[in-house]
């Protein structure tokens, strides 16, 4: 892996730990000699990532599509910025260019990346580690509804398996390091 797209709030959130959580990924991802690719915010979590990898002289990939350039502040700092037309072009070019995908606390759109990552590895367009960063027990709440979910047959367990849970970043990028995808063939869950 040499770079992670990184999902994560345009707000900090309540609690300090949610940026300290934020620094503490880069830090690790700085160690491993990791570029970060994300949504190219200049502001909250994704502002505080992307600062300290650039602070750091590491890579940094940002993309944004031309709506939120004002409103989410792009981060002019990028090593490289590239402004598209639609948050799906967003989105689908910050898959691509990933090597692996981190969700740290965030909103609706947090949400909505994380499950399409979930949903292109159940349909095997692609095949790359996906991690929630569960900063402050964050996720719990989720975890919970998507293990309902199995039980009530709507969601594969096997699906579940290869969603890797932490709350450090070293625990998230070993476990990254070591994914090996798996497709899941079945589709009823019986």
């Amino acid at each position: 892996m040499k770079k992670i797209t990184v999902y994560c709030g345009s707000n900090k959130g309540r609690d300090v730990a949610y940026a300290d959580g934020a620094l503490a990924l880069a830090d690790e991802m700085i160690k491993r000699q990791l570029s970060l690719v994300y949504g190219a915010g200049n502001v909250g979590l994704m502002g505080v990532i992307a600062d300290a990898m650039l602070d750091a002289g590491m890579e940094v990939y940002g993309i944004i599509p031309k709506k939120l350039v004002d409103i989410e502040v792009a981060h002019k700092g990028c090593t490289e910025l590239t402004v598209v037309e639609t948050m799906r072009d967003r989105k689908w070019l910050m898959a691509e260019k990933g090597d692996g995908f981190i969700a740290m606390p965030g909103g609706i759109g947090t949400f909505e990346e994380l499950f399409e990552i979930m949903t292109l590895n159940q349909l095997a367009y692609i095949q790359k580690p996906l991690a929630l960063f569960n900063v402050n027990g964050y996720y719990d709440g989720l975890l919970s509804f998507l293990q309902h979910a199995v039980r009530e047959g709507f969601l594969h367990q096997a699906q579940m398996d290869l969603l890797i849970v932490e709350d450090s970043p070293s625990g998230i990028l070993d476990k990254m390091a070591a994914f090996e995808p798996k497709y899941i063939e079945k589709w009823e869950v019986k």
